[in-house]
């Protein structure tokens, strides 16, 4: 079952950084949504804010948000960082702005591989213990070749 919570951030020009990380309890499965990125009140008119994201993971360094009091006070980007590192800066302006979404810690089961091909052993070992079965497999394909070849016969 998954968890949730919420994830909040203010960067300004005295903290124009700050960092998300996986929980080490939660190596897989987990991810941060981002909602709504929103300038604050307090931000200066005619001044650009923006917003720039860097993942670890994926080496992605891109912006994200373009803010601009009295014009864009918000956006909505709904972006999803999966099992990364990730970095939020406001490489231009002074801010106040407000970044927040959804930390999301799903219980992923990992499979292991060989116990699946194993599984797998398993079956094809029970399916060599009924020789009966498959003979009445074989039988029952045989019957239908023949079939067929009688009614191609008949055609002819």
């Amino acid at each position: 079952m998954a968890e949730e919570s919420f994830y909040g951030v203010t960067l300004t020009a005295e903290s124009n950084s700050v960092t998300w990380d996986v929980d080490e309890d939660y190596a897989r499965g987990q991810k941060l949504v981002i909602k709504q990125i929103l300038l604050g009140a307090e931000a200066k008119d005619n001044e650009f804010n923006v917003v720039e994201v860097n993942t670890v993971k994926d080496s992605v360094q891109i912006p994200i948000a373009v803010l601009k009091a009295g014009e864009t006070r918000a956006v909505n980007p709904d972006v999803e960082f999966y099992e990364s590192k990730v970095t939020f800066k406001l490489i231009k302006g002074s801010g106040p702005v407000y970044i927040h979404g959804h930390n999301i810690k799903d219980d992923v089961e990992v499979v292991d591989m060989e116990e699946e091909d194993e599984e797998d052993d398993v079956a094809e070992d029970e399916e060599d213990e009924h020789p009966k079965k498959r003979a009445k497999i074989e039988q029952n394909a045989a019957a239908a070749a023949g079939d067929k070849n009688a009614k191609n016969n008949k055609k002819k």
